[in-house]
Formats: structure tokens, sequence, C-alpha cells
């Protein structure tokens, strides 16, 4: 499978099943050729393309353009040798938006909507909420601390479909859960830590649902 950028494979579907093109420059016949198979000087002004184990003689126009036979010629080339492009796929962008409460993980394969939210909240049988206070400093008068591990495996496992990753979060230094998550990434899962494209700190205090995915949103359009 070739993968073109997007004027060449505008111009490859066209050569095949569309329209011919009425003004082809021999420069982009090269370079699609090139990108499809071989495009190599044959002496003088020919040139031997070669795709998919197909070959053709082709003149260099004393023109800009190739002549209308000759991109009928190549459409009939192309066809016969039957080149597969390959459609880039879409890019699977999470935006992860967390704080003490929970981690709400949204999916985009574009910037206008996302195609899924997944809310993560920590194990807390005692109702704490706060899986991000550390150890030494509470005061849990002899009750079992929440773990904080089960929380970020959580996140971490919603994120491995992910290629593009934003991590928005509330608060600074031991309180951001963003930086908190991050450095968890990078000690247990630094294929997932290496996917993330941004971090952002936001007040994320009283917010709601709605304003949450409007910043995931925001957050998401500032990296694309």
């Amino acid at each position: 499978m070739t993968h073109l950028r997007n004027d060449l494979k505008m111009l490859h579907e066209s050569l095949l099943e569309g329209k011919l093109p009425r003004n082809l420059s021999w420069a982009d016949t090269v370079e699609l050729i090139g990108k499809l198979g071989e495009a190599q000087p044959h002496g003088g002004d020919e040139f031997t393309f070669v795709v998919g184990g197909q070959r053709e003689f082709f003149k260099k126009p004393h023109t800009h353009d190739l002549g209308t036979d000759e991109v009928a010629r190549l459409r009939k080339f192309l066809r016969g040798a039957g080149a597969a492009v390959e459609t880039p796929a879409q890019p699977n962008r999470m935006v992860v938006v967390i704080d003490h409460r929970a981690a709400h993980v949204y999916q985009y394969s574009n910037a206008k909507a996302p195609e899924s939210e997944k809310t993560v909240k920590p194990y807390d049988p005692f109702g704490f909420q706060r899986h991000l206070i550390h150890k030494k400093e509470a005061d849990y008068k002899g009750e079992r601390v929440p773990e904080e591990r089960s929380f970020y495996e959580a996140v971490a496992a919603a994120l491995k479909p992910a290629n593009e990753i934003v991590l928005v979060g509330h608060g600074t230094g031991t309180s951001s859960a963003v930086d908190h998550l991050l450095a968890f990434l990078k000690e247990n899962h630094s294929d997932i830590a290496e996917r993330v494209k941004a971090t952002e700190t936001v007040d994320l205090s009283a917010v709601t649902e709605p304003e949450i995915e409007a910043i995931a949103k925001k957050q998401m359009i500032a990296v694309v």
C-alpha cells in the first residue's frame, strides 16, 4: 500500500475513475509515478514508468502539460498496474480532563465533537475522593488510605487506543492531577506517555459537564 499526500491522491483517483484532467503537468505526472513505483530517465526526453509490474515508456512533452492522448494512455497504464493507494487513517486523539474527583476521557477523530466520553473515578470506599493526597499527610484515623494506582491504571487503560493525547488538569505542584498522571504514565506506561502532545492547567472548580467538554474541545483544537 502506498501513502499519497492529498493532492496526488486526488490526481490518482481522477486518472483511474474520474474525468480525465485537462491540465496535467509533466512534473506532477513524474512525482505521482515516483510515489507509486518508479519514473526513470531512459535517454533524451523518454522516461520509463514502472508501477505494479507494469512498464511503459512516456516522453516528456515539449509543453508544460501532457497531451490528451498521453493522459488517456497514462490512465490505461495505471489501470493495468492496479496500484493501491492507502488512505491515511484519522488520528485517534484523546483529551483527559482530570482533577481529584474524576478523569473525563474524550475521544476525537476530528476537532469538532467528541465521539465518546468515559468517566473514570478513583476507588473511594470511604468517600474521601482525594486520591492525590499524600499518605504521610493524610489523617484517616487508622482507616485504609484509598489506592491511587488503580485510578491511574484505569485512566491508562482508557488511553491505550490513542495516538495523540492532551492532559488537562486542576492544581499545581503536588496537587496537580496532570503532573501525577503524567509521572505515572512515564514510570509505568512509557509508550502512552510518549503520545502526550500537550498538558494544560485550568480551574476545574465548580464546572459543569458541558463546560468540561468545552474545555476538552478547546485544548484539542489548540494542538491539532
